[in-house]
């Protein structure tokens, strides 16, 4: 039985305040689950550190479920297709060859690429959906539609499949004093994306997780 259920918003390379959320704020237990949201890489300095120790978390026997980010999707993508390398750089891509210490995607080690083809475009634990962005609410099935899943966020969801579940998400920046508004009335929709790169926009910088059984919000 899952002791502690943990979601972390997008991380983007900010790999010291990762590591202080989980060691020195919410302490992880092997018999925590801890799911992340997506977008551990770009715009930050500090990518390779953060996929690194999610990949020595998962190794030590702790019970991670990592997700894809839209950013981790764009890598895969240029990965395979090479016609719109520009678009991921431009959106901080150029930090994460950086940081990875190379210059070309091709120079990737096996054990990265294969890290970012098996992160899951979404999962489900007790009433709980989690997912990058969202659900294509329109859909017949909002399962299969992925672009949806790393690209676009909703406030509310009607569907039949959707409609008695907590989704949690990230994506979409918010302020902390949102998404501790969202906890307080007890949302169906929450977003946990508090910009932690970005630290120079007022109410933004943090990177935060939820405990969805308690609804405890910890912040970096």
């Amino acid at each position: 039985m899952t002791k502690r259920l943990f979601a972390i918003g997008d991380v983007h390379g900010c790999f010291d305040k990762l590591r202080a959320l989980i060691e020195d704020k919410i302490h992880l237990q092997k018999s925590d689950k801890l799911i992340l949201l997506g977008d551990y890489i770009d715009r930050g300095t500090q990518s390779k550190e953060v996929i690194d120790y999610i990949i020595e978390l998962k190794e030590k026997g702790f019970d991670i479920i990592p997700l894809r980010g839209n950013h981790e999707d764009m890598l895969i993508d240029f990965i395979f297709d090479k016609n719109n390398l520009s678009l991921w750089i431009q959106n901080g891509g150029s930090e994460t060859l950086k940081s990875f210490g190379i210059s070309s995607l091709e120079s990737f080690e096996s054990k990265y690429i294969d890290f970012f083809k098996d992160l899951q475009y979404y999962y489900s634990h007790d009433d709980f959906l989690f997912v990058h962005a969202g659900f294509n609410d329109e859909a017949i099935n909002p399962f299969e539609d992925k672009r949806h899943m790393i690209w676009k966020c909703r406030e509310n969801y009607k569907h039949l499949l959707l409609e008695n579940k907590i989704i949690v998400h990230g994506h979409c920046p918010i302020k902390e004093s949102i998404l501790k508004k969202q906890l307080l009335e007890s949302k169906s929709v929450i977003n946990v994306d508090t910009g932690c790169v970005f630290v120079d926009k007022m109410g933004y910088g943090k990177l935060s997780a939820i405990e969805l059984y308690t609804k405890i919000l910890y912040s970096v």
